[in-house]
């Protein structure tokens, strides 16, 4: 291979798919959210909301922006979904009295009820990801600190 080749090959590496970080971490996100689905479908929740229900199973009442905030997405990919999750029953979305600009997302009684519903799927999704929990930690503080330097 003369110099002129070889310098053009590795003038392209970081586009090879196998040298991406992003890759794995896209693949295997993709792989766990589908883990996830025959547990949810039932129970009428996407993944999302799933998550927007586990923020609410602590909180109660959370504004749609410290919601967005928590969970790294913007009002309007929230919104849509918010107004399915309350057609479901699951969420009440009320204005703010004090500034009408600011929507308050509260938990009703069928929501929390979900809560009894989804409280082992964490130990079944658990049993698919083949990791020691110590290297299971060790991963959740690295991609922690990948967003946190997103920030």
């Amino acid at each position: 291979m003369s110099k002129k080749t070889e310098t053009k090959t590795d003038e392209y590496a970081a586009l090879r798919l196998e040298n991406q970080l992003c890759f794995p971490l896209y693949a295997c996100s993709r792989e766990i959210v589908k883990k996830y689905t025959p547990f949810l479908k039932p129970l009428k929740l996407t993944y999302t909301q799933y998550l927007v229900m586990m923020v609410l199973w602590v909180n109660k009442f959370i504004t749609v922006g410290e919601l967005g905030n928590k969970l790294y997405l913007d009002t309007g990919t929230l919104t849509p979904m918010l107004k399915k999750m309350q057609d479901e029953g699951f969420i009440d979305r009320t204005r703010s009295a004090d500034d009408e600009r600011v929507v308050i997302i509260s938990i009703t009684k069928k929501g929390m009820a979900l809560r009894e519903k989804c409280k082992d799927i964490p130990k079944e999704i658990g049993g698919c990801v083949k990791l020691s929990p110590e290297d299971a930690q060790a991963l959740y503080k690295t991609l922690y600190q990948m967003i946190d330097g997103f920030n």
